[in-house]
């Protein structure tokens, strides 16, 4: 896999990025990710600057292998944690949720690469404009906040792969060798693992979260807050709550006192395991979730089904 251009673009020994998640994605998940060939990513969107600072640090001190900094663009100081990383030498960047226009200037050097998250051929296109080196088109069946326009990965990938000429990262219900042999067959160049990374040894979720997802069913997730901010999560009491306010005609008044504080709800779920009121970000590969295992085991398990995979369809 190392002549494939997303390798080349981020030095990394296979084509699979590590998503960025809130509140799970700290510095011993991404390590660890980097260290087994894939791209690790700090995922910044829960961190205050100093806590940003911390996880670059440790980075630095228990891996040499490329990672990456996740940035939601709907952080108001969005600017100032990609200037942190920047000044302390972080090469890759991922943005996400929200417009790259107003930090491509300020991340966009010689030795800097900017991928950013999209969800749309259109939003493609336009990110390609802004400078950015490759996208992630990332599919409805993500988890945590999604798209309002539905589209899915197997329909959106090949679509956004013809329309674009850098490197296109498939992401959204993708959880093992199978699927990255399947969106690389439709034009990707690699693929974003979020959920599936969640239940491994070394990622800080609480073990509630890994445990639902290990015994997840296909149809165990759910898309709450279609009125307010898309989020898909693991079914539980509170989003059961959400689900029937929505469907007997709530306004936001009302979902938002269901909700009360997306931060804490977020917060229980991650690192207090609080499985009934927590909102636990999933995406719909959680029914492909069997165990929990170190991040080396899982990805030489993914690289092996996807050899397997590729010798079937050969076969064919």
């Amino acid at each position: 896999m190392g002549e494939n251009r997303l390798c080349k673009l981020l030095g990394i020994k296979y084509p699979i990025i590590q998503g960025g998640m809130v509140w799970v994605s700290n510095w011993r998940l991404a390590s660890a990710c980097s260290d087994a060939g894939v791209l690790g990513t700090i995922g910044a969107g829960s961190m205050t600057v100093d806590l940003l600072r911390h996880n670059i640090e440790k980075m630095r001190e228990t891996t040499s292998a490329p990672f990456a900094v996740n940035i939601p663009m709907l952080r108001p100081d969005a600017a100032e944690l990609g200037k942190t990383a920047l000044d302390m030498g972080v090469k890759i960047f991922i943005t996400s949720a929200g417009n790259p226009a107003n930090i491509v200037p300020l991340l966009k050097r010689d030795d800097t690469v900017l991928i950013h998250v999209i969800p749309s051929v259109r939003g493609a296109i336009k990110a390609r404009k802004e400078g950015v080196d490759a996208v992630v088109c990332e599919g409805y069946e993500a988890g945590g906040h999604n798209s309002p326009l539905e589209i899915t990965t197997l329909a959106l990938t090949p679509q956004i792969a013809d329309a674009v000429d850098i490197p296109v990262i498939a992401a959204g219900g993708i959880a093992d060798g199978r699927g990255l042999a399947a969106v690389m067959a439709l034009g990707a160049d690699g693929a974003q693992i979020g959920t599936r990374f969640i239940a491994t040894t070394e990622c800080q979720a609480h073990e509630n979260y890994k445990k639902l997802l290990v015994d997840a069913a296909d149809s165990d997730t759910c898309i709450i807050g279609r009125k307010l901010s898309l989020l898909r999560v693991v079914r539980n009491d509170f989003a059961k709550r959400m689900e029937d306010a929505e469907r007997n005609g709530a306004d936001d008044k009302e979902l938002m006192k269901i909700i009360g504080n997306e931060f804490n709800r977020n917060r229980a779920a991650a690192f207090d395991g609080e499985t009934v009121e927590g909102a636990f970000q999933a995406g719909q590969s959680a029914g492909l979730v069997k165990d929990v295992i170190p991040v080396a085991e899982l990805v030489r398990r993914i690289i092996a089904e996807y050899d397997q995979a590729r010798t079937a369809l050969g076969a064919l």
